[in-house]
Parts: structure tokens; sequence; C-alpha cells
């Protein structure tokens, strides 16, 4: 994947519409979008594109994610929100 477009998943997933998606994704994207597959980049782009509040009840285990989402990049996702992300 190329320099820009990491460059511009990096803003969006800073810039989703809710602070706490900004700081989830934001957080997750700042630690492990560079070290992503460019298969694992294009599911992360294809997860930030998604409703805002259906990520967030995804990525909280509020509601159950959808199983053409649940992947690699889901999971790794969910283990950021639980172990790493400073607490919403």
């Amino acid at each position: 994947m190329d320099h820009d477009r990491l460059k511009r998943l990096m803003f969006r997933a800073h810039h989703m519409g809710s602070n706490e998606n900004d700081i989830l994704f934001g957080g997750f994207a700042a630690k492990y979008l560079m070290s992503l597959s460019p298969d694992q980049a294009e599911r992360f782009e294809a997860l930030i594109a998604e409703n805002d509040s259906d990520l967030f009840n995804w990525v909280t285990s509020k509601a159950e994610v959808p199983d053409h989402l649940d992947h690699d990049v889901m999971a790794m996702i969910k283990k950021f929100v639980q172990s790493e992300a400073a607490p919403i």
C-alpha cells in the first residue's frame, strides 16, 4: 500500500465522527496501521467506512459483529480496545 493511501487512512481513523471512535480507531491506526499487510489495510479501510455508532458497538462488544466484518483486523481492533486503548 502506498504512503499517500496510508496517510489518508491514518487521517480518516483520527476523524471518524465521534470522539470515542477517533480515540479508538485513531489509536489503533497510530500503533498498528504501518504494520498491516496490504490486505489487512484494505479490510481496515472497509471497516472505517461503516456507520460510526455500529463500529463503536462492535469493537466494544455491545453488539455482534456482522459475519462479513468479523475478520482478523476486527479481532485486532477489539483486542486493542479491550487491552490497550485509553478508557472511554
